[in-house]
């Protein structure tokens, strides 16, 4: 069980978080569509509790790592919605200064230590992180994303088999949306558990129901508290559901109406709405005020994003390699 309660102010901040990432995704669709943010572009709605749930149980410096379903992971940990849609605008304000647009987030600043478009790279990334972190003394934890279909990559098993026999600060969580791309995973194992996955290294897995703000909060902390101490890493497989295709060119035609709705019966944001509503932690009007707060704050973004300015050609050449006169980069 949890060793970090949940309180009032938990579930307000719940709602909070859950509502920015779900409306700045609807928004990024809707900009998609009219062509103003180009590229790939893979949403989140739908997922809002994983990361909600993990937020509520990591500190500050405490690092994450994640595919290339990157924006509500962003948002969480502290980056602005200006600088995200900045990003997804392609324009110089945004946190990867427009060079990485959707799938390529990236804040030193806020421990968001990336977007990655390889599926599975960013999994020994994340292990790497937590070396570093072990190394060092610190006491943070990194928390390294990944979708069900980065589980099929050798590095995961590489890597589960090295930061298991290291002890490395680590928690693997595999957000399981059912499908990697339009390929559902009962197309592409026997083995439907993937949390079983990490029992083959003698680490500590579960599956947590991804649409429980509740249920990942107390595995998470389980978790994470369970990597401070030094006891190593942990393999969640989050079970979630993604409204939306795989990305803005998915129309999603490989699952049924009835399955969408189903989980949408499940949605994360109501069931906590309900909560504070149930515990007269807030009522309607307070509802109404972060609603209209959250509108603000994404028509805010799409603004700024639309008034800033692209890059300049000769910022190509920058944030490429570490060294600054790297002599191979230019003819």
């Amino acid at each position: 069980m949890s060793s970090t309660p949940i309180t009032k102010e938990t579930y307000l901040e719940w709602y909070k978080s859950m509502l920015l990432m779900r409306k700045f995704e609807e928004k990024a669709g809707q900009l998609y569509g009219q062509q103003k943010i180009r590229g790939f572009c893979h949403l989140y709605i739908g997922q809002e509790a994983v990361v909600a749930g993990t937020m509520s149980v990591i500190n500050p410096e405490d690092s994450m790592i994640t595919a290339y379903r990157d924006h509500a992971h962003a948002l969480a940990k502290g980056i602005s919605a200006d600088a995200c849609m900045a990003e997804l605008f392609g324009k110089a304000t945004g946190c990867s200064k427009g060079k990485g647009g959707s799938m390529h987030f990236f804040s030193k600043e806020h421990k968001f230590m990336g977007g990655h478009g390889i599926v599975g790279g960013q999994i020994p990334l994340g292990a790497g992180i937590a070396f570093a972190e072990k190394y060092l003394g610190t006491n943070n934890v990194n928390i390294c994303y990944m979708g069900d279909g980065a589980v099929r990559q050798g590095a995961f098993n590489e890597t589960l088999n090295m930061a298991m026999l290291w002890k490395l600060p680590v928690v693997f969580v595999c957000e399981n949306n059912g499908y990697a791309m339009g390929t559902s995973v009962q197309r592409t194992t026997n083995m439907q558990d993937i949390y079983k996955m990490g029992l083959g290294f003698d680490m500590p897995s579960a599956p947590v129901d991804g649409m429980d703000v509740v249920a990942v909060h107390n595995a998470m902390d389980e978790a994470v508290q369970r990597a401070r101490a030094g006891e190593g890493p942990t393999f969640l497989e989050i079970r979630t559901y993604r409204y939306k295709g795989h990305s803005m060119s998915d129309p999603a035609k490989y699952r049924t109406k009835d399955e969408l709705e189903e989980y949408k019966g499940r949605d994360p944001l109501i069931n906590v709405k309900h909560a504070i509503l149930e515990n007269k932690y807030a009522d309607e009007a307070w509802f109404k005020e972060i609603e209209e707060g959250v509108k603000k704050e994404v028509e805010q973004s799409v603004k700024f994003a639309e008034e800033s300015e692209y890059p300049d050609a000769s910022e190509i050449y920058k944030d490429v390699y570490v060294q600054e006169d790297y002599p191979f980069i230019m003819d």
